[in-house]
């Protein structure tokens, strides 16, 4: 199979069932926001992370593309086509453990954070920051179409994870936190 089809070069893309839109259809605009963050996921995952940290990143990015799918799948075609997957209660349960683990080793926060410090924090809070500009897509969207609630919750819980992961990253480097005092 070439990689390029050359169907976009009119500037539309195929959704999951054949509908054309534009490239820059809120749609096309929110989970290609999910292909950034996930790229940044695996650069991230490059870093020296422990293999636990590691191992919760790659269950993200797979999660990424089946939320991509959803997204991907218009509201009535959505339950129609076959092997379609769908995130569960249980996705965003390991999120919040995997949240808790990391939280329990870190001293507790009395300020706000100002993002750097180590080269792996930095690249933590710039995956935080692109994770919430897909939210914001996502509630976009949902203004013109029904987008399945779970999508969001994961998105928020994501964004507390990477702002988590940071930390613990920074933790590791012996990177100072450096408080916002206003």
């Amino acid at each position: 199979m070439k990689i390029y089809t050359k169907t976009g070069d009119g500037g539309e893309t195929s959704l999951i069932g054949g509908a054309r839109v534009p490239k820059h259809h809120q749609r096309i605009k929110a989970y290609g926001t999910f292909d950034e963050l996930n790229a940044y996921l695996g650069l991230i995952k490059d870093q020296e992370i422990d293999p636990s940290s590691a191992a919760v990143l790659l269950s993200v990015q797979k999660t990424l593309f089946v939320m991509g799918a959803m997204l991907a799948t218009p509201p009535d075609k959505a339950g129609k086509i076959a092997g379609i997957q769908q995130i569960d209660a249980a996705a965003v349960k390991a999120l919040e453990e995997a949240i808790d683990q990391l939280q329990e080793k870190l001293p507790k926060m009395t300020h706000f954070i100002l993002p750097g410090g180590h080269t792996s924090v930095s690249f933590c809070h710039i995956a935080r920051c692109i994770c919430r500009r897909a939210e914001r897509n996502v509630t976009e969207l949902r203004e013109s179409c029904e987008i399945d609630q779970r999508i969001l919750v994961y998105l928020n819980r994501l964004s507390d994870y990477l702002f988590v992961l940071a930390r613990s990253l920074g933790a590791k480097h012996n990177a100072p936190e450096i408080k916002w005092i206003p």
